[in-house]
């Protein structure tokens, strides 16, 4: 099978034949249909996340179920499926509590240390898959924790960002902040993830809805899935979108995301939140980044929140945003406004990187690009 391999040394992907070895107890193939392109992935390429080497990216993914190993329960052979990096062990304290994202026993869908690697190259060097999955491969293995099944009626790869750029977006709204109808929000960053918080707080009802870019398509994209107001990042200096941010919203917002991935704009966020309220951070930053929080912030009782993954519970989110999509309110069509052949991948970061896209998605099969 073909599959995008990141090498040592190296910032870009390489094309080539790859095997996987046969499945372990829960395990799972998946013939790949569609696997979104996202900034986490970009990061690994551009060194802000280490990862070991070869290493096969993706993790946002739909396919089809091949085979299923021993003890495999959750999925059959024919399902339609969605991968998702939250892969809690479903018996540590924090999965029954509904908390897979935190979960205690995280390793406990991969395979245990003495086991071949799920992905070996051609001459049988174990390569590695980004976030336990490795999706950027014409056949993906996968502990059954990492799937979601959903109905066949789903084009696949609208379905392909379900797992991590819709259930981040929309669980930031829905699962953390908990945006309630006439609440004002500022959203600082306007790509894949940043439209998704703009369609949850739209469709939570949010009375005003500030997005904050230095794109002006971005911008627009963000018009079009339901910001109220927009304000241009790259028209003056950091200050001045904080102000106009606050001018718009009396004040200060309710909640103000952080969508970028940067200590400035985490600050900003928390800037731009009214007393009381909170700023949160969505953007993956490296381990090492570190942000400033000014006492007198806290002294007006606001609060700067981590966000890991929407706080997802998959098999419960994944099934409620399908039916939001069925419904007509959440917009996937406008998300994936690029498809691409797997041989264009490294076009396809260096798109995501230029801020071109709202969501590159490589389509397995597919011949050419639009």
């Amino acid at each position: 099978m073909r599959a995008a391999v990141l090498h040592e040394g190296a910032t870009e992907l390489v094309i080539e034949t790859i095997r996987h070895t046969p499945l372990a107890v829960r395990e799972v193939k998946v013939i790949t249909a569609a696997c979104g392109l996202c900034h986490s992935d970009l990061h690994v390429l551009d060194g802000v996340l280490d990862r070991p080497r070869p290493h096969v990216l993706g993790h946002e993914a739909a396919g089809v179920v091949a085979e299923i190993g021993q003890g495999v329960t959750s999925v059959a052979v024919g399902d339609h499926v969605v991968t998702c990096l939250v892969q809690g062990c479903g018996e540590c304290r924090r999965c029954a509590g509904g908390e897979p994202a935190l979960c205690t026993s995280p390793t406990a869908t991969r395979r245990p240390a003495g086991q071949p690697s799920r992905l070996e190259t051609a001459d049988g060097t174990p390569i590695t898959g980004f976030s336990n999955v490795g999706a950027l491969t014409e056949v993906m293995v996968v502990d059954e924790r990492a799937l979601t099944s959903i109905p066949h009626d789903v084009p696949l790869d609208l379905a392909s960002i379900l797992g991590c750029a819709v259930v981040t977006g929309l669980g930031a709204v829905f699962n953390v902040a908990g945006v309630a109808p006439g609440e004002s929000v500022a959203v600082l960053g306007c790509g894949g993830v940043g439209l998704n918080i703009v369609q949850a707080a739209r469709i939570a009802g949010a009375g005003q809805i500030i997005a904050v870019d230095m794109s002006a398509a971005k911008l627009t994209a963000a018009q079009s899935m339901g910001a109220t107001h927009t304000v241009d990042a790259g028209a003056g200096d950091a200050l001045d979108a904080v102000d106009a941010v606050r001018a718009i919203s009396d004040g200060g917002v309710d909640h103000a995301f952080e969508v970028i991935g940067r200590p400035a704009t985490a600050q900003q966020a928390l800037a731009m939140a009214a007393d009381g309220r909170n700023a949160y951070v969505v953007g993956v930053m490296g381990d090492q980044a570190m942000i400033e929080v000014p006492a007198v912030a806290t002294k007006r009782g606001k609060s700067l929140r981590g966000v890991l993954m929407g706080s997802t519970q998959p098999r419960v989110d994944i099934p409620r945003y399908v039916e939001l999509w069925r419904t007509g309110q959440l917009d996937l069509a406008s998300m994936v406004n690029r498809r691409l052949p797997l041989d264009a991948v490294n076009e396809g970061f260096r798109a995501l990187a230029a801020g071109e896209v709202n969501r590159a998605v490589v389509v397995f099969g597919q011949e050419g690009t639009t």
